[in-house]
């Protein structure tokens, strides 16, 4: 397993503004309280000391320290093999695409349309194939599969189509215990054991649990199947306007969570982390790549390190509803952004239009950039031998290190090689087809799958899969 731990960073909020976050939290949720709509929920809340009235549950400071110390600091996300794949603590870094889009850019019409369940088989075989995407979502909304499973159909098609880690978004409870039988099936193991595949699920800003998160956050608590909870709550709709006062409500929504999630029971795996988006106040729209929402993004990486919990993050993504240059700019301070500031899993790369549009050319280019970014916040190699002290003695004045031994040694360690991004000449790439390189992402999608280098279960299991999901 490679585990990439930055030695270049960002930290944003110092340890009193930390402190002062956690404090306003405690407030709100002792005084003002969350909003439950689950009776299992109020159940556990009301049984371990917090103060019941209808739906309402104001949750004392003492109950969530104890959701905090239970809650485990490092999870462990494995492969559909059963190989580690992911450890998810503090300074460690992946990055996987998004999920749940109505709409797609078609790799090769470069035209936008519904997304329909093939696009999740595509997208999840080329993310396979790409080194730097670690985990995969369904990048599209399967508009062709029957509503009523549609999201089954997706986890299928993510489970057949990459032994990679995959988070997944349900409908219900129901859908999703469907979901966990044909994971296990295809692992041959229970969940709990060695779980490759994560829940996403969301409250309601600001303050409200609903019914059909709850069920599903107690599911994956029993079923040992790690959960990020993630508040997306608009600033200025959902949340206050200010950044500070976003991250109140976010705070408030992802702890409350926890409680109820470690009452189901302790030690379950919790992702901490959050999406403030703010409203465009001309048009009312959500901003998916501005400047402050990844303002908070790396506030609530600074909290997540605080709570010594595992944070969910997002990066490579854009407002443009096009691949442009737009979207070439956002995805790339995006990405940079979410690696310095240390978030754990950075989903969302390839989403444009505001979270509305997935495209697999943005996440083979968002492949390229993380490359390059991994490369440069992994910092300088200063041991002693990389000053290279007797190498400068021995060219001496005016000598050419081009070559000598030690630069074939260390070159491919210390200078990063694109395989897409262009550095050839000007005559060069003119008098060799001027190829653009939106070119280059085409054919290199193409080329992985019409070679589908995935490897796949036995046929009878497959069969056996299918069978499930009919029977959903």
């Amino acid at each position: 397993m490679q585990v990439l731990r930055p030695t270049i960073g960002m930290n944003v909020m110092t340890q009193e503004e930390k402190e002062q976050l956690h404090a306003a939290t405690m407030e709100i949720l002792e005084e003002v309280g969350v909003e439950v709509y689950d009776e299992e929920a109020l159940a556990l809340l009301k049984n371990g000391g917090a103060s019941v009235d209808g739906i309402n549950a104001k949750i004392p400071a003492s109950m969530v320290e104890e959701a905090l110390k239970s809650s485990p600091g490092l999870v462990t996300i494995y492969d559909r093999e059963g190989n580690p794949k992911m450890d998810l603590t503090r300074g460690n870094i992946y990055f996987g695409t998004g999920s749940d889009t109505p709409l797609v850019l078609d790799w090769e019409t470069r035209q936008q349309r519904k997304a329909v369940l093939n696009d999740t088989a595509q997208a999840s075989i080329v993310a396979d194939a790409l080194p730097n995407i670690d985990f995969v979502m369904s990048m599209g909304l399967a508009s062709d599969a029957p509503v009523r499973i549609s999201d089954i159909h997706q986890v299928k098609a993510m489970l057949l189509n990459t032994i990679k880690p995959f988070i997944f978004t349900a409908h219900n409870e129901h859908t999703m215990d469907v979901m966990i039988q044909i994971c296990e099936m295809a692992k041959g193991s229970t969940i709990m054991e060695k779980p490759n595949m994560i829940l996403y699920a969301e409250p309601i800003s600001p303050l409200r649990h609903p019914m059909e998160s709850m069920q599903k956050l107690l599911l994956a608590a029993k079923k040992g199947v790690p959960v990020a909870y993630v508040p997306a709550c608009l600033i200025g709709g959902g949340a206050p306007i200010t950044l500070a006062g976003s991250l109140v409500v976010v705070n408030s929504e992802l702890l409350s969570a926890l409680v109820i999630h470690q009452l189901k029971r302790p030690g379950s795996p919790f992702i901490y982390g959050g999406a403030t988006p703010a409203m465009d106040m001309r048009t009312g729209s959500c901003t998916y790549a501005a400047p402050e929402i990844f303002l908070n993004y790396a506030c609530l990486a600074d909290m997540a390190r605080y709570y010594d919990l595992p944070v969910f993050d997002a990066a490579g993504c854009s407002e443009a509803n096009d691949y442009d240059q737009q979207a070439g700019i956002e995805m790339g301070y995006t990405l940079l952004s979410a690696a310095l500031s240390g978030g754990n899993l950075i989903h969302d790369v390839g989403f444009l239009g505001c979270g509305m549009i997935a495209s697999i050319e943005a996440m083979v280019a968002g492949n390229e950039a993380i490359g390059a970014i991994k490369h440069m916040i992994r910092g300088v190699n200063f041991r002693k031998e990389k000053f290279a002290v007797d190498e400068i003695k021995h060219v001496g004045i005016g000598g050419t290190y081009l070559n000598t031994e030690h630069t074939a040694e260390n070159f491919r360690e210390e200078i990063w090689i694109p395989e897409l991004f262009n550095r050839e000449s000007y005559y060069t790439w003119d008098g060799g087809g001027r190829i653009s390189f939106r070119d280059k992402l085409k054919a290199k999608i193409s080329g992985i799958i019409s070679q589908n280098k995935v490897s796949r279960l036995p046929k009878d299991l497959e069969d056996k899969i299918e069978q499930t999901v009919n029977n959903a």
